[in-house]
């Protein structure tokens, strides 16, 4: 029975891809050049972050994330850069009775944020500079675990990546889904461990109602 659902953030609930298009600004790189890049560097296995190193070896995220904050370029999302289904989603899941929480690697500056847009749509907000610990660590899921009032295993993690949300939500013991968007997702998609591994894969938030209903035995 899943009475719980859980959020990443990047690439789950908002497009990145403005927010990497201003790093490509800030680094004096074509945002096309940039995100090529970026793909490849996905596809090859890496961190993504290797990308940064490409075009400026020594690059340190957080040291530019504040330099860029000092500029008066700090990071930012709103309401513009969310999925168009991510809204109507937690309203259907929030009808259906189950408890919201969105929990994904973020800054404590992203975790103010995702406050402002979501405090009224889920339970409970938590980012790993909340909490220590980044995704994939386990540190990061036995969090999830003790922020949500169910067992992990009534648990829905939503992800759009095998290696940082779906490998370890399932090693915790909590179901999973792996939504088709974003650089990770698409590159994944097809592999034998996209396919065999998510409790359920989607193409749209607005699909996880439905299958949850029916995971639970009741249909809609």
């Amino acid at each position: 029975m899943i009475r719980a659902v859980v959020f990443d953030v990047g690439e789950c609930l908002v497009d990145e891809t403005r927010e990497y298009g201003t790093w490509a600004d800030w680094l004096g790189i074509p945002r096309h050049t940039f995100a090529a890049m970026f793909g490849a560097v996905v596809a090859q296995g890496r961190d993504y972050r290797d990308t940064f190193q490409v075009f400026r070896p020594g690059f340190d995220l957080h040291e530019q994330r504040t330099a860029r904050a000092a500029a008066g370029q700090p990071e930012h999302f709103g309401e513009e850069d969310l999925y168009p289904d991510v809204r109507p989603t937690l309203a259907l899941l929030r009808a259906d009775g189950l408890w919201l929480g969105i929990a994904g690697n973020q800054t404590a500056r992203a975790g103010g944020i995702l406050r402002e847009l979501f405090s009224r749509d889920v339970d409970v907000i938590s980012t790993s500079d909340d909490w220590g610990a980044d995704k994939p660590d386990p540190v990061f899921f036995e969090r999830v675990a003790e922020a949500v009032p169910f067992e992990p295993d009534e648990i829905l993690y939503v992800g759009d990546r095998l290696d940082n949300d779906i490998v370890p939500a399932t090693a915790s013991g909590m179901a999973t889904a792996l939504v088709h968007r974003g650089p990770w997702a698409t590159i994944q998609w097809d592999t034998d461990a996209a396919k065999q591994l998510p409790t359920l894969r989607v193409r749209s938030l607005t699909e996880l109602p439905e299958h949850i209903s029916e995971l639970n035995g009741q249909g809609r």
